[in-house]
């Protein structure tokens, strides 16, 4: 009874038939509703911003300023001590100011060159981000599929063993079999059921996963299984390799990160040259005083610093810097060895896994042919006991299973291959 009410659940909660159609379905609606890639997305563009903050910085500025005066004298004596003449005034001044820096160091132009450094390490973030939750789409997705399998191939387990019990039941009031044989029958049938409720839980666990990695369920067709994908992956190793060089999202932000560490040493040295600035400004005051009522005034100004930092905090800046270039640069000589051996291991876990599925396909051809012939001959009285036919049936549905988790390993060797060289992203995938 619980089995059954756990069905109808699974039914009324999530339909089979309200799942996306295809695989690109899937990483479509991944792509435009995942939280993770929208806020990598929102994150490049705040980087954008930056580096128009840094351009902007190039160029002269402009300063308006408005300043309005009121002045009311209550008492003014003068030397002599008796009382002087009292005028109020109701001032008010504006100045425009344009001022533009003609010399630091470089180090305006090496910031605005670092932000656009930073703009493509974010650029190159949320393809690794892309790679990262694209991965763990298709793996939810072929997760359900082969939950769904499971679930119909122990279905179909539970039924033929029912059979076999209700046949054994009747063979052993005629005294064909004894009543050990029909223990075993009955006992074969209990392990199916309870796998049966094993795979039926994992359908529900399952399909939770994928609302939560891929998004809501809204389209109206079936799954659709595939175990080996269209798209083109590397022909072989050398070519895995070779693209990965130009493409890891992880070798790029190391290569990245290195070259802002060596802008970031030219900064630190900027701070140690002079400055040059230039401005022009002029002023506009009405009713300026009690003795004047207007005044424009032009003032141009050139100035010139030289900074000088006593205890050495600038050159200490600079080691500072120096040193996280150097620790950059171990990275990426890090990055580097770890992205030869993950193509090379993906490109070996593709050679086996597809080299496991052939197997296990003879496998379950030769099981069946075997479960068969055995059940035939003890469906007639040739010599075969009930163990023979329970362990064949049994290795056939360990087969069928191992098959159906073969073929979702293929198809996922596949995509990790395409992840370790960096085209796991959504313009390979054609997801725009």
């Amino acid at each position: 009874m619980n089995n059954i009410f756990l069905i109808i659940f699974c039914t009324l909660i999530f339909p089979l038939s309200a799942f996306s159609a295809t695989l690109k379905d899937a990483l479509k609606q991944t792509y435009e509703n995942n939280l993770e890639l929208q806020a990598e997305r929102r994150n490049l563009e705040i980087q954008k911003e930056v580096l128009n903050i840094s351009k902007s910085d190039l160029f002269p500025t402009m300063t308006l300023t408005g300043t309005k005066n009121f002045e009311e004298t209550s008492k003014l004596t003068n030397q002599s001590g008796g009382d002087a003449s009292i005028t109020d005034t109701n001032s008010m001044t504006s100045s425009i100011k344009i001022e533009q820096t003609l010399l630091d160091g470089q180090g305006r132009k090496t910031e605005y060159e670092k932000s656009k450094l930073g703009l493509n390490i974010s650029e190159a973030k949320l393809i690794k981000k892309e790679q990262e939750v694209f991965l763990k789409a298709i793996e939810t997705y072929t997760g359900l599929i082969l939950a769904y399998e499971k679930l119909n191939i122990n279905e179909e387990n539970v039924n033929l063993l029912q059979r076999q019990f209700e046949l054994d039941n009747a063979r052993l009031s005629r005294g064909q079999i004894t009543a050990s044989d029909l223990a075993q029958s009955q006992s074969s049938l209990a392990g199916a059921q309870a796998r049966y409720i094993e795979a039926q839980n994992n359908i529900v666990t399952s399909k939770l996963n994928y609302e939560n990695v891929i998004g809501i369920i809204t389209t109206k067709e079936n799954l659709r299984k595939i175990y080996k994908t269209e798209l083109t992956i590397p022909s072989n190793l050398n070519e895995a390799k070779e693209i990965s060089l130009k493409k890891s999202p992880e070798l790029i932000i190391a290569e990245i990160e290195y070259g802002q560490s060596e802008l970031d040493v030219k900064i630190a040295r900027s701070d140690l040259s002079p400055t040059a600035k230039i401005s022009l400004e002029r002023t506009y005051s009405d009713d300026l005083s009690a003795t004047y009522d207007k005044r424009e005034k032009d003032v141009l100004q050139a100035t010139v610093s030289w900074p000088f930092q006593f205890g050495g905090k600038n050159k200490s800046i600079v080691n500072k810097n120096l040193e996280a270039k150097g620790m950059k640069r171990l990275l990426l000589e890090n990055a580097q060895k770890n992205n030869t051996q993950s193509v090379t291991s993906a490109w070996s876990t593709l050679q086996s896994s597809r080299s496991f599925l052939q197997a296990v396909q003879s496998q379950v051809k030769a099981s069946e042919i075997a479960t068969e012939g055995i059940s035939f001959e003890y469906e007639n009285g040739s010599g075969r006991s009930t163990f023979d036919v329970l362990q064949s049936r049994s290795n056939l549905i360990s087969a069928k299973i191992n098959l159906a988790e073969a073929e979702r390993s293929y198809l996922l060797s596949q995509y990790r291959v395409l992840k370790s060289v960096g085209l796991l992203n959504s313009d390979y995938l054609n997801l725009k």
